[in-house]
């Protein structure tokens, strides 16, 4: 698949794709997310103009599809021509590409216009489960006018046969223990024919959440409440559809002396695309959950990891409030756990729909935390908008300034501060009742600019570590 969403064409060329006369683009005219690819100005009727090429594959019976529309409507002729191109090792170039065949064209009528056309191209029966290497070429025409068009969403059914570490070549030999159509050296699950990859969010190492407990007021303000690193991995199987999610998790600091609980809520995944969740630890009777292991309810996939803190990073002792937060006194050690959601069991979706890997990006995490055993009394991050269970009388109280028809949530009236920090690496968090800005000086001016200055204000070089916990 190729959809552009890495904004860089290098990433999709280290895996072999190949590009001519067209860039990725995050213009007004972009298609789906937040990148399309984006043709030169289409001028002529060459096939060798613009134009993007497959890695090699094997192709598979089916369609080919893609999204495609036109930057605007000046021009006398646009079309897409789609090619394969065949494996011949008898000629002369490295990239040992034999002849082009084409196999389908589509022409924009005329008068043209710009709306999004979502193409469906059947693979010839030639090439389809022939066994054999093949590249698609889908190349971009034109005359008259200016217009560049736009492309998103390719995708050609197939299993990938290019070896980028010679040369884009075709594979010499592919070992399938599972026979799940991916090499077993590009599997991370090469005896299970339902799993094929590890698909780390927001990165494979352990990323930070931080939360302050006294929402809606801000309390002390050193954001060690709740300390929580985590990782999230999507297995998913050879058609990138998610078979699992691993939260994977290690509470490292309790700084209060409530007990709170801590859940996450996958915005816009229906409840009903889980089989079973598994690793959570709901010891009390607070929350209302579903046969199969998520929260009742809510609007969206909502799993709790945890109702008590405590539970989770027991008292260390030493005379102090919290596990973890004050310099000299015991330390408590930390261990990883992981929450398991099932989605699919042997290659079947739970509710008969696959959850794909493009649906369940970033955007749709939401941890939250719950305030001493109080559902309603939610923690979100800056803007995420609370789950259906969430106690909607707390807002605009004390310190809270949420505003539901501006889509803002979880910040301060006056100056837009967070309750709830998420950090795309392990940080060290505050010392017991040190304000964040003792530890991380530039903190205030980023969450004053809403994000958009000092966005690095969380790095060791911006600390004061004296301030933090060690």
């Amino acid at each position: 698949m190729l959809d552009a969403e890495s904004g860089n064409r290098a990433t999709e060329q280290a895996n072999c794709w190949v590009f001519g006369a067209t860039s990725y683009s995050n213009l007004e005219f972009r298609i789906s997310g937040n990148w399309s690819v984006r043709t030169n100005q289409l001028t002529n009727l060459s096939l060798g103009a613009c134009w993007i090429k497959s890695p090699w594959i094997e192709p598979g019976k089916g369609n080919i599809t893609m999204k495609t529309r036109l930057e605007n409507d000046r021009g006398t002729s646009r079309a897409v021509v789609f090619q394969f191109i065949p494996y011949d090792a008898t000629v002369t170039s490295s990239s040992k590409e034999g002849i082009p065949t084409k196999f389908y064209t589509y022409d924009w009528a005329i008068p043209l216009d710009i709306w999004v056309k979502d193409l469906s191209v059947a693979i010839p029966d030639e090439i389809a489960n022939s066994g054999k290497p093949y590249k698609i070429m889908v190349s971009y025409i034109g005359q008259g006018g200016t217009s560049r068009a736009f492309a998103d969403d390719l995708v050609i059914p197939g299993t990938y046969f290019s070896s980028p570490a010679d040369n884009c070549l075709p594979k010499v030999e592919v070992k399938d223990k599972d026979g799940d159509g991916i090499n077993d050296e590009d599997d991370a699950y090469p005896m299970d024919k339902y799993r094929s990859f590890n698909n780390y969010l927001p990165t494979s190492s352990y990323n930070t959440l931080m939360f302050e407990d006294l929402w809606p007021a801000l309390g002390d303000y050193d954001f060690n409440d709740l300390v929580v690193d985590y990782k999230i991995n999507r297995v998913t199987n050879a058609s990138n559809q998610i078979v699992d999610i691993l939260f994977i998790y290690k509470v490292k600091a309790t700084g209060a002396g409530f007990k709170n609980g801590f859940g996450v809520e996958f915005t816009g995944i229906p409840s009903t695309a889980v089989y079973s969740v598994t690793g959570n630890n709901i010891k009390g009777n607070i929350h209302k959950i579903e046969a199969n292991g998520l929260e009742a309810g809510t609007k969206h996939l909502t799993f709790i990891a945890f109702d008590n803190a405590v539970t989770e990073l027991p008292y260390a002792g030493g005379g102090v409030v919290g596990v973890n937060t004050t310099i000299g006194a015991p330390k408590q050690i930390v261990t990883e756990k992981t929450v398991t959601l099932s989605l699919m069991r042997d290659g079947i979706p739970a509710n008969g729909t696959p959850v794909t890997i493009k649906e369940l990006g970033f955007d749709q995490f939401n941890p939250f935390l719950i305030i001493n055993q109080i559902r309603g009394r939610e923690v979100h991050l800056a803007d995420k908008s609370p789950t259906a269970l969430a106690d909607t009388k707390l807002f605009n109280t004390s310190d809270d300034g949420s505003n539901e028809g501006l889509n803002r949530w979880y910040k301060s009236k006056n100056n837009f501060l967070p309750w709830a920090l998420n950090i795309s690496m392990e940080v060290t968090y505050p010392a017991e009742k040190v304000n964040i800005q003792k530890g991380y000086p530039l903190f205030k001016a980023w969450a004053e600019s809403n994000g958009l200055k000092n966005t690095d204000w969380y790095t060791p070089s911006n600390s004061i570590l004296e301030n933090l916990y060690k």
